[in-house]
């Protein structure tokens, strides 16, 4: 049972990273950005790329080059996202949300398949592997690698917490995101804190893409397609454009794929979490800490 948390508790803290930029975008412009899980991707890509830049400066097993290597991911990525919104979204922020969501579509093939262009359809082994010794916590087997990658996001989403909730930008975000025509008239510029949006959230998407490249070891192109759809999930049962309802959202998510693998099989850990979606939304369409809101007509 410890082990079977410990996993969940893992795998969520990589899912909370990918879904709080999904909810961030969400939250302040109502839009479901279906690239986001491609930035994940192109964090990998990135990542593997630095890393392989260094050559012989990167030990197989560094942890500190990863560490390196994941903030200027975060920079890179965020100002993919800054390029996705600027190019993709912006011209289209006051038409139908229906031409903005073909228009994510879009871009999330556009990123997949340029990223195929440049790298080659072939999965990649990454020059960097974190694996090592473990040790028992509570009878669950815990590496000193998972503790490390769970810090790093837990610091990463105390950070955004703090922004969100005790800076200037943050309330700025809020506000945009309950009247952003108020907002223009109070004098803020909205589009550069949706800009700023875009850039945190594709970072943290980033970062997550270059944890699970040196954890997992191999990466694709295809690799932000399913983990999209996951933080999509988490999103939604946590009550998307909620941040701390996303982070709870991706460890019930992790908790489920881990109790759904032990229970009914690796294979079907999809189904599984998939389906107590679908269940869930028939009981609480608005998410775990998601509020209801009114339409007026």
């Amino acid at each position: 049972m410890a082990q079977l948390i410990w996993n969940g508790l893992f795998v969520g803290s990589f899912y909370a990273l990918v879904a709080l930029g999904y909810s961030m975008v969400y939250g302040i412009i109502k839009l479901l950005n279906f690239a986001h899980g491609d930035l994940y991707m192109l964090g990998a890509f990135t990542g593997f790329a630095m890393l392989g830049a260094m050559g012989g400066l990167v030990h197989s097993s560094s942890l500190v080059a990863l560490l390196v290597v994941l903030v200027l991911t975060m920079v890179t990525t965020g100002i993919a996202g800054l390029a996705v919104e600027r190019v993709a979204y912006r011209p289209l922020r006051g038409m139908p949300r229906l031409s903005l969501l073909i228009t994510a579509v879009g871009a999330s093939f556009a990123l997949e398949y340029g990223t195929r262009i440049a790298a080659g359809p072939n999965p990649r082994v990454y020059p960097v592997r974190l694996d090592g010794a473990s040790f028992t916590v509570l009878g669950a087997r815990v590496t000193v690698q998972q503790l490390l990658l769970m810090a790093v996001s837990v610091v990463l989403m105390a950070g955004l917490t703090m922004l969100i909730g005790r800076t200037r930008q943050g309330r700025a975000m809020r506000a945009i995101a309950l009247d952003p025509k108020a907002c223009l008239l109070m004098g803020i510029n909205v589009d550069a804190v949706i800009a700023r949006t875009f850039f945190i959230g594709s970072a943290m998407a980033g970062a997550a893409g270059v944890m699970a490249g040196g954890y997992y070891g191999k990466i694709d192109f295809l690799m932000g397609f399913i983990i999209g759809l996951k933080a999509f999930t988490a999103a939604v049962i946590g009550g998307i454009g909620n941040v701390p309802g996303t982070m709870l959202g991706a460890i019930v998510l992790g908790m489920l794929e881990s109790f759904g693998t032990h229970w009914v099989g690796g294979q079907w850990r999809d189904v599984f979490a998939f389906g107590f979606l679908i269940l869930f939304l028939t009981v609480r369409p608005t998410g775990l800490l998601g509020e209801r809101v009114t339409e007026r007509v």
